[in-house]
């Protein structure tokens, strides 16, 4: 494995997963800057690791990935918690998901994908959790009318 390549796709899934984690942070979730960096810096190192087993026979790289997405949805889970008859973890679990994508993407060298994903992730929770609370406070005002 080439240290200077494996360097840069390690660092570039570190600065993407602190970006996403950067929203969470300011939010004051649970899993903010250090979990998101983590997250994309593990699915990075996982990918940088299959591609060492290339064109062996028996080999198929598309395993780790897999295994990288269903491992993600394990933490993810844990994030999701029921609190009376509101569920709350969902975005953060998303989110970890999709850091987790954006290493991927890492290891694989994509970095023009990983711009775009990673301002899309910035853009749905930032700023349509704010479009969001607004439907929210919208409906609530409609069933309150109702009751009334």
């Amino acid at each position: 494995m080439e240290i200077v390549g494996f360097v840069i796709k390690t660092v570039i899934a570190v600065v993407a997963g602190l970006l996403i984690g950067l929203e969470r942070e300011f939010r004051g979730k649970h899993a903010g800057l250090k979990t998101h960096a983590l997250v994309a810096l593990g699915a990075s190192v996982f990918i940088l690791l299959s591609l060492e087993f290339k064109g062996e026979e028996y080999a198929d790289m598309t395993r780790v990935l897999s295994q990288v997405i269903i491992g993600i949805g394990f933490i993810g889970a844990g994030t999701i918690m029921k609190k009376g008859e509101d569920v709350e973890g969902l975005t953060t679990a998303a989110t970890i998901w999709c850091s987790a994508a954006v290493g991927c993407l890492a290891g694989f060298g994509y970095y023009k994908e990983i711009v775009l994903v990673t301002g899309l992730v910035i853009f749905v929770n930032f700023f349509l959790s704010k479009l969001e609370k607004r439907l929210i406070e919208r409906s609530k005002k409609k069933h309150k009318k109702k009751k009334d």
